[in-house]
């Protein structure tokens, strides 16, 4: 699949996954893909945990699910963690820096055939939530977990939300 075929077909999956493991070689390239994103000042302030172990992305899971997650199932996950380094004068970057490496992220999945949701406020609004978490994955105390993206294949496809025209979105020139 093309990149933009993959831009365009991406949408967020809150689905059954079928019982079908995510080899650990994609799991690399969508990592490597998350990996691929530009950078504020290039500080490279976002991290990630890929997860196979069942174990663990069900624990998340159930984490997130206390929060209002509405997902049901996944074989593999994952976890972004970030960094908040200054980039200069005091202005920060973090935010756009795994939001960036999520969205390559969530492309990678599409094109690879997987499905996924990003998964924040639910991890997020409760910083309990977010320390547990850290816990469970060992994650060095100069980051902060922000994220989880479940990734499967889904059960039955399903498709984006409906898009307002480009025309009340984008503009040439002017507005």
């Amino acid at each position: 699949m093309d990149a933009l075929d993959a831009i365009k077909r991406r949408y967020s999956f809150r689905g059954i996954y079928k019982n079908i493991p995510v080899p650990r070689d994609d799991l690399k390239k969508i990592i490597e893909a998350g990996i691929a994103a530009p950078s504020g000042c290039n500080k490279q302030t976002t991290a990630f945990v890929g997860l196979d172990d069942q174990t663990l992305v069900n624990s998340i899971m159930e984490l997130a699910k206390k929060n209002g997650y509405a997902g049901v199932n996944a074989l593999a996950a994952i976890c972004i963690l970030t960094q908040k380094t200054p980039s200069y004068a005091d202005k920060y970057f973090y935010a756009q820096d795994y939001s960036a490496a999520i969205e390559n992220i969530l492309i990678a999945v599409t094109a690879l055939g997987y499905a996924s949701c990003w998964v924040e406020g639910q991890i997020t609004e409760d910083p309990q939530v977010q320390e547990q978490i850290a816990q469970m994955l060992n994650v060095p105390g100069e980051y902060t977990v922000v994220a989880f993206l479940p990734i499967g294949i889904p059960e039955k496809e399903g498709k984006g939300p409906e898009r307002k025209p480009f025309e009340e979105r984008a503009w040439f020139n002017k507005c």
